[in-house]
């Protein structure tokens, strides 16, 4: 079960885990000329459902770019397993590894025990994605328990455009108390 659950709005808990290539990969702090940062949590290299979306993702790279939108993804794998899934793939985002339980649970995330060591040898995130805006506040969240639900991502590209044009004065949705 997860142990919090973070509110839309909610400063995004920033936390920091080995980068894929070298180097530490801070998660919740954009990069580069970009003010927001797209956060996708995956499951890892035993979810092919995960790779397709981490493909589309890097199709869609320069167009979150374009919109001032940080891509980055992370899951608990280990360096070994994130090698052999990003040499499927090629991302040109960054990738983070090893993400701790604790990190999973301060975002409050479904966990999994893995079925078999063909799956993981150690307890994985499940889906997650969080739109960081330049506040740090979380504009967009969506967290599942399974592989087959999670949002289109051209969907969330369009979201975001609608939601960084200044004409539109979008607010954050879902803060009803």
């Amino acid at each position: 079960m997860s142990a919090i659950k973070l509110d839309a709005g909610a400063l995004f808990p920033k936390f920091e885990v080995p980068k894929f290539g070298g180097g530490v990969l801070t998660v919740g702090t954009p990069s580069g000329d970009n003010d927001w940062q797209l956060v996708i949590v995956y499951r890892g290299k035993h979810c092919p459902i995960c790779t397709r979306y981490l493909d589309t993702l890097n199709e869609l790279l320069p167009k979150f770019n374009e919109l001032g939108v940080d891509v980055i993804a992370v899951s608990a794998d280990t360096q070994e397993r994130a090698t052999l899934q990003l040499a499927d793939i090629n991302v040109d985002f960054a990738v983070g590894y090893d993400m701790s339980i604790e990190q999973m649970q301060s975002l409050g995330l479904y966990i999994s025990d893995p079925r078999s060591d063909k799956e993981s040898d150690r307890p994985f995130p499940e889906p997650g994605l969080f739109m960081i805006n330049e506040q740090g506040n979380i504009q967009i969240i969506d967290i599942s328990n399974a592989p087959f639900a999670r949002p289109d991502l051209n969907v969330i590209l369009g979201g975001a455009d609608f939601v960084r044009n200044p004409e539109n004065n979008y607010p954050i949705r879902g803060m009803h108390e």
